[in-house]
């Protein structure tokens, strides 16, 4: 293979992922990257509360396609705090109507516990939970649609690493063929990686190394990683915060590779996803401020967290338009799906 041959199989998979296939007319495709345009969908996903759980948010979404349904594992806050809930449904028309099963009535999963993972293991034939109660940990089960299935909770790390050095949250698991990676952010400016060999799993992650440093509000949480389907390259999203919340990207070849920014999705102004691409499909006003910690719907549930940069939807929180709560926890957010759409026109 040539290196420009090289080259224009990178450009095709970075442009298809920003929506643009079309605009790769050339051989040296464009010289400029429009904005992605998005399309969002009304408020899907609302909060249950009951006696017990009096929430007022629902937030953090992890989601699989799993034997002809959705499911969605969340981060739920009210004014007892934060917790985590489940929900299944079989079309997304159908989302609003899904009643949350409140993870905590599983005796294993009392307590904090937020901003949960799900994947199928397939090297052990388990479902993983990945969640946040300090420091990460997880759970197992052999059947994603029963919530109380889930094992007693397990730490990934004998306390905090000596590396880690203003906190740490939002985890996230990818493997490769060889190794399960370890990426998680710290509200600092900072974009932590470890990790530890397939056969180990879900043991021997090693002392977590920085893999990015920016400014605070420039990498700041939300953070998850990808690989496309039909190339070598992975694709990270870190929420970032500006007048609202956004999303950035980079990409890489290799997840213990350099993490270069995606040009088109690299700023509040041009962002992966945020307010200047983010519309209505009728053009009314947007139901939520800025684009929050969020997940693409994979194309599959196992390990290896694949994306199909033809087919792309992004589940996000959204903070309803004029919310205003001085207490970050009782915040409403909901959960809506962003669909992409036509490209906005080049600036000039």
């Amino acid at each position: 293979m040539t290196k420009n041959h090289l080259l224009r199989q990178i450009a095709f998979v970075c442009i298809g992922l920003l929506g643009l296939a079309p605009a790769l007319r050339a051989a040296n495709g464009p010289k400029t990257t429009p904005l992605r345009n998005w399309i969002t969908s009304g408020p899907l996903v609302h909060p249950t509360a009951d006696a017990n759980h009096p929430v007022v948010a629902v937030k953090d979404p992890s989601v699989v396609f799993y034997n002809g349904r959705w499911h969605i594992f969340a981060t739920t806050a009210g004014s007892k705090g934060w917790g985590m809930g489940y929900i299944n449904f079989a079309n997304w028309d159908k989302a609003p109507q899904a009643k949350t099963f409140h993870l905590d009535e599983n005796p294993n999963l009392r307590g904090y516990n937020c901003a949960p993972q799900v994947f199928y293991f397939r090297p052990q034939k388990k479902w993983y939970l990945i969640f946040q109660s300090g420091q990460p940990r997880f759970s197992t089960s052999d059947n994603i649609e029963d919530p109380m299935s889930w094992s007693a909770p397990q730490d990934f790390f004998e306390g905090t690493p000596k590396s880690v050095v203003e906190g740490w949250l939002d985890y996230w698991i990818i493997c490769d063929d060889t190794y399960v990676y370890l990426f998680f952010p710290d509200d600092h400016g900072r974009m932590y990686r470890s990790r530890t060999t397939i056969k180990d799993f879900p043991r021997g992650f090693n002392e977590p190394v920085v893999i990015l440093h920016k400014e605070k509000n420039d990498l700041f949480e939300g953070s998850c990683v990808y690989r496309l389907k039909g190339s070598k390259q992975y694709l990270m999203l870190v929420e970032c915060i500006g007048k609202h919340r956004y999303y950035r990207a980079w990409m890489s070849d290799r997840l213990d590779g350099d993490w270069k920014p995606l040009a088109g999705a690299d700023s509040e102004e041009t962002p992966f996803a945020g307010d200047a691409n983010v519309r209505t499909s009728d053009g009314s006003p947007l139901w939520a401020e800025g684009i929050s910690h969020g997940e693409l719907l994979r194309e599959g549930s196992d390990e290896t967290m694949t994306v199909d940069p033809q087919n792309i939807r992004f589940l996000y929180q959204g903070l309803p338009v004029g919310s205003k709560e001085p207490d970050y926890v009782l915040l409403p957010y909901r959960l809506g799906l962003l669909k992409p759409a036509a490209p906005l026109p080049a600036s000039r």
